[in-house]
C-alpha cells in the first residue's frame, strides 16, 4: 500500500484524481489540501509516497510548499498552465499533467510513479533536498489569528521584538516567533544585512544612505528610515564604491 495526498485549489481537480484513483486499490488516499499552507501540514504529517500537486494556488504555489517540507515525496504536478513544465522537471518532479487530461494519460503518471516509488526517495529529489536547506524564498508567518506566507523578496527590514521579531514589508508588519539572531542566519546574507543590534534591512529595498553622526541612516524604498549603529557601520562602508 502507498500513501497519496492530492493538493488542489480546485475541487473539481482533487474529484477527478479521486475519481481516477479509484482504479489502484494498492494507492491510498490519506489527505487533501486547497492550499500551500495546509498541504505543508499534511504531506509533513502522513508523509505520503506520492502527492498530486497543483501549481497556482492562492497565497503560495506548488514550488513553495516542496520548499517547507521536511522529505520531498514524489511529485505529480497535476495544472492547466504549461510554462511551468521545465520548472517542474528542475526540481525533478515524476510527471506533469496538463490539465483536462485523460483517463489514459492519469495511467501514464501513476506507471511511472510506481517506478519512483520503488526507492524510498528518488535520488533527484535528495538533490532538491539539499538545495532547498540554502535559503528560503517564501517564509510562514504571523498576522493577527492566522498564519500566512511571505516572499521574502517583499521584505523591507526586520525589527526585534523581545524574543520575537517584526517583519515589514510595504504595508504589512508581520511577527516572527525567532529572534532577530536566527532570522540573521536563515536569511541570504547577500541580501538581507544586520545593521544594527534591533534591525536587518533588505539591501534591494534600500533607495538612498545618508550620513548620520559618524554612521549612516538609510532610507527605504517606503519611504521608512532605520538607523545603522555604529558597531555595524563598517559594513555601510564595504558597500559603498
Amino acid at each position: 500500500m502507498k500513501k497519496v495526498v492530492i493538493v488542489d485549489d480546485e475541487k473539481s481537480g482533487r474529484n477527478l484524481i479521486k475519481e481516477y484513483l479509484e482504479a489502484y486499490p494498492d494507492l491510498i488516499l490519506v489527505g487533501e489540501a486547497n492550499n500551500g499552507v495546509d498541504a505543508i501540514k499534511i504531506i509533513n504529517e502522513f508523509k505520503p509516497d506520492l502527492v498530486f500537486m497543483d501549481i497556482q494556488m492562492p497565497g503560495m504555489t506548488g514550488f513553495d510548499v516542496l520548499q517547507h517540507l521536511d522529505e520531498i515525496p514524489n511529485i505529480i504536478f497535476s495544472t492547466a498552465y504549461d510554462q511551468y513544465a521545465l520548472k517542474a522537471f528542475e526540481v525533478h518532479a515524476i510527471d506533469y499533467l496538463l490539465k483536462p487530461y485523460t483517463k489514459d494519460r492519469f495511467e501514464t503518471s501513476i506507471k511511472k510513479a510506481s517506478l519512483g516509488m520503488t526507492k524510498k526517495i528518488i535520488p533527484l529529489a535528495e538533490e532538491h533536498m539539499a538545495k532547498k536547506q540554502d535559503f528560503p524564498e517564501r517564509i510562514i508567518v504571523e498576522k493577527g489569528n492566522k498564519y500566512v506566507t511571505l516572499s521574502t523578496a517583499d521584505i523591507h527590514h526586520i525589527e526585534a521584538y523581545g524574543d520575537y521579531s517584526k517583519i515589514h514589508s510595504a504595508k504589512e508588519t508581520y511577527l516572527s516567533n525567532h529572534g532577530i539572531g536566527a532570522l540573521e542566519e536563515r536569511l541570504h546574507p547577500t541580501r538581507f544585512l544586520r545593521i544594527h543590534r534591533s534591525s536587518i534591512v533588505h539591501l534591494e529595498k534600500v533607495a538612498e544612505v545618508a550620513k548620520y553622526g559618524k554612521s549612516y541612516l538609510l532610507v527605504l524604498t517606503n519611504q521608512e528610515k532605520v538607523k545603522v549603529s555604529r558597531g555595524y557601520a563598517d559594513k555601510i562602508k564595504e558597500l559603498i564604491f
